[in-house]
């Protein structure tokens, strides 16, 4: 990887590409840092403080802590990947929008145009919501000292500065995959959640080393955090690279008067089918009553805790009953491989293909006995990857609730910065061997 990186930087042209994306990333920390127009730093102190413990933490680390600063940037791009989400499980819902996905790069246009335009539509929803329930709880001051009028001058300024944010963080994204090193919505989505890391490490050296009261625990401490995060990253490493090869055998076929074909390849089914999606969907689906509660109530009953990490794996007599709320997210996480692997990978389309290009798994007949067996494959191949997603996710979880230990980031933000980290390093060596390979043609 380190060699990767070095030979890239001797390339000009990725060279510029690599400082346009840094570029670029530094404005976007830059806007995080931004308040929103007419509110003070001590009234959203007041409202954000508990951020990192409740159901608004998962979707605070995703933005690199705007959400919590309440800046201009509040909603980053969160608008953009539920978007995303939702047209590609609308793809299989709507017929017209399935062939659209079929139809190359014009249907492919098509789709991203729509993605857009729901983008807005959803930050719109978001920053409306956001700015109506934090202003009533005092986000632009004492709402008693304020008249209606120019309370709702102050919500529309706060929601076109959101939602234009959005819009403005969607285009520099595609800017970055076009004109930088590519994957410009992960990359963004990953500067956010690294940009949270340092004052993590932090608070862990005060909680556990800085708080040892002898130099042999301090070096326990320190350890013993170096250790789970280098084994849970070499994890994810080990997860996103896992592949089940099934081999793919090409008759030969005769094409004029040569016999042509005869060659053997495989179907590469990542262990990890769905990504960190199962995750990210199980979070939210529990997530989300407890944010609203949060948003227009502010105080939130007991029971949320049932739907709240941050409670379960406490075994205290007081606390240990919230930790059902786990089971149902484990059965969520599987329920959501299974589903959202259904949708992006079909047994029977793929084993029509391999029939109309004449190829065949060895031992297994085409057609219908094909896509029984790549059933049959899938079944287990999912659960084993999502079980792998859970215990990384489970991670975090447990030492925060065993320990007590207050990190914003955890398994699912471990699997995008490892994930988006790889992708990207793919990347710049493809850049690399096309310009290679256009150095040789035009020699």
């Amino acid at each position: 990887m380190f060699k990767t990186v070095r030979d890239a930087f001797k390339v000009k042209d990725i060279r510029d590409r690599i400082f346009y994306t840094l570029l670029m990333l530094v404005v976007v920390r830059i806007g995080c840092q931004l308040p929103l127009p007419n509110t003070q730093s001590e009234n959203i102190a007041a409202l954000t403080k508990n951020f990192s413990e409740g159901a608004l933490g998962f979707f605070n680390a995703m933005t690199g802590g705007s959400f919590e600063q309440m800046s201009i940037f509040a909603l980053n791009i969160t608008p953009y990947i539920t978007s995303s989400i939702i047209v590609q499980l609308l793809t299989i819902a709507i017929p017209k929008l399935e062939e659209l996905q079929k139809d190359g790069e014009d249907g492919r246009k098509t789709i991203n145009k729509i993605t857009r335009i729901l983008t807005i539509v959803l930050a719109l929803l978001q920053s409306a919501a956001t700015a109506i329930s934090f202003g009533n709880r005092g986000l632009f001051g004492d709402v008693s000292t304020l008249t209606k009028k120019t309370f709702i001058i102050y919500v529309v300024i706060a929601v076109a500065a959101m939602t234009a944010s959005s819009a403005f963080l969607m285009w520099l994204g595609e800017n970055i995959t076009e004109k930088g090193v590519g994957n410009g919505i992960s990359i963004i989505l990953l500067i956010n959640i690294v940009a949270r890391m340092p004052e993590d490490f932090a608070n862990l050296y005060e909680q556990f080393v800085k708080s040892a009261t002898s130099i042999g625990g301090k070096f326990l401490a320190a350890f013993i955090i170096a250790a789970v995060v280098v084994v849970v990253v070499a994890f994810v490493v080990l997860l996103q690279s896992a592949e089940r090869r099934i081999p793919v055998q090409y008759s030969k076929k005769m094409q004029g008067r040569r016999l042509v074909g005869g060659s053997s390849s495989h179907i590469p089914l990542k262990v990890n089918t769905a990504g960190v999606i199962p995750i990210i969907f199980a979070q939210s689906l529990l997530m989300f009553p407890v944010v609203l509660i949060q948003l227009f109530k502010g105080a939130t009953p007991a029971w949320t805790k049932y739907l709240t990490s941050s409670s379960w794996w406490k075994f205290t007599s007081a606390n240990a009953k919230y930790s059902v709320g786990y089971i149902v997210y484990v059965l969520l996480v599987i329920g959501f491989a299974y589903f959202y692997t259904s949708i992006t990978f079909n047994p029977m389309e793929v084993a029509d293909n391999m029939k109309k290009q004449g190829g065949f798994i060895p031992g297994i007949r085409p057609g219908k006995p094909t896509e029984e067996y790549l059933n049959n494959i899938l079944t287990y191949v999912i659960f084993i990857g999502a079980i792998a997603l859970l215990i990384i996710a489970t991670i975090p979880i447990a030492a925060a609730g065993i320990f007590n230990a207050d990190v914003s980031f955890g398994g699912t933000s471990l699997i995008i910065v490892v994930g988006v980290v790889l992708e990207t390093i793919t990347n710049i060596e493809s850049k690399m061997v096309v310009r290679n390979y256009k150095g040789l043609l035009s020699n």
